[in-house]
């Protein structure tokens, strides 16, 4: 047998035989008990999100024998955490297994005690900048903050942050989650607050801040969470969220209204959401199963179906395991070359500000 060109030797053989037979025994073993717990507990994820309705499908297809049930899938990154604080001790259908949160929500929960660490058989191919070194959080897809438009309601489209301040958008923009709670929205207003001149951090907090108070002031933004229905309704004609969301959205909506997607010309911000398992999980096997499916390369292709960039594409794309019509679905390479990927620190020095900031300095209660 050789191995890059190189003969090896019977030992060797026997070695790698042997350890890949114990990591198949080790996922058989898993899985047995992932299916004699019988139950697996989410929370926000909603199935237009990055695509999670494929990927809930495909992981109940795989695993008939294990119920998904789904906790507020509308939650916030910080509702997350609350969920598993508020059922430390409690076994039931409440208490979330897993958990998906902004990155800047990854270390706070370890901190906190929060979470369990596991490291999933892809673990060498997740970027190290987006993972814990051991293993309690870790990164698994990334977009950036796109607007999306209503051309129904609206004929001029908005190119750039400065252009929502514009009079022709009055009572038009909104957010697509509380900026109190929602990761999403903290890093709309880190956006909003490069592109006014801020650097990433407190300082991006504090312009971004100051961005959406004249927003507010002008009576350009409504105090709504936006989402499809409301974009489609009328009531939030231009929705600033994530690329993938407005893209799964003008999938879903099918022209009904017609749907204009545009990443903005400056302040161009990624976000990488990570998974954890809980520290208190109910069904511990069954979290670590799933966490198994959506870094595998089956999970990774259904989040790069719904429009993701998962942690794993890089090397997905290097060792061609990724369709070239999922590659070809996503916007321009060009739209992204701008990207701007906060660091951990400057993003929890924004989400500070932001939080903390947010009602006395813009005074708009989103809901």
């Amino acid at each position: 047998m050789t191995f890059k060109g190189k003969a090896l030797s019977g030992a060797m053989v026997a070695l790698m035989a042997s350890t890949a037979m114990l990591q198949a025994q080790d996922m058989a073993a898993l899985e047995a008990a992932a299916k004699a717990e019988g139950m697996l507990t989410t929370i926000a994820l909603p199935h237009s999100w990055c695509g999670y309705g494929d990927v809930i499908a495909g992981f109940k297809a795989k695993y008939p024998e294990i119920t998904v049930n789904e906790l507020n899938p509308d939650a916030g990154s910080a509702d997350e955490l609350e969920a598993i604080r508020a059922n430390k001790d409690n076994t039931g259908p409440q208490a979330p297994d897993v958990i998906d949160v902004g990155l800047s929500f990854g270390p706070a929960a370890k901190e906190e005690g929060l979470l369990q660490p596991y490291k999933v058989a892809a673990w060498d191919e997740i970027p190290d900048a987006v993972k814990d070194a051991e293993g309690y959080w870790y990164g698994d897809y990334y977009g950036v903050l796109s607007f999306m438009v209503n051309k129904d309601m609206v004929d001029n489209t908005p190119a750039d942050w400065a252009d929502l301040l514009k009079p022709e958008y009055n009572g038009m923009v909104a957010l697509a989650g509380d900026p109190r709670a929602s990761n999403q929205a903290i890093l709309a207003v880190l956006a909003a607050g490069v592109a006014a001149g801020g650097a990433p951090g407190a300082d991006s907090g504090q312009k971004g801040l100051e961005y959406f108070a004249e927003m507010n002031k002008t009576g350009n933004f409504v105090p709504v969470i936006g989402k499809p229905g409301t974009l489609a309704q009328g009531s939030t004609p231009i929705v600033i969220n994530w690329d993938y969301n407005a893209l799964a959205a003008k999938d879903s909506l099918n022209g009904n209204p017609p749907l204009e997607v545009v990443v903005p010309e400056n302040g161009v911000v990624a976000g990488v959401y990570v998974q954890g398992i809980s520290a208190y999980a109910p069904h511990p096997n069954a979290a670590k199963l799933w966490m198994e499916y959506i870094y595998s390369d089956e999970g990774q292709n259904l989040w790069l179906k719904g429009y993701c960039h998962p942690a794993r594409f890089n090397a997905m794309v290097k060792a061609g395991k990724v369709p070239q019509d999922l590659i070809d679905a996503l916007p321009p390479a060009a739209a992204y070359e701008k990207a701007v990927f906060p660091s951990l620190d400057e993003q929890a020095a924004n989400k500070d500000a932001v939080t903390g900031g947010w009602d006395a300095v813009v005074g708009a209660n989103v809901q």
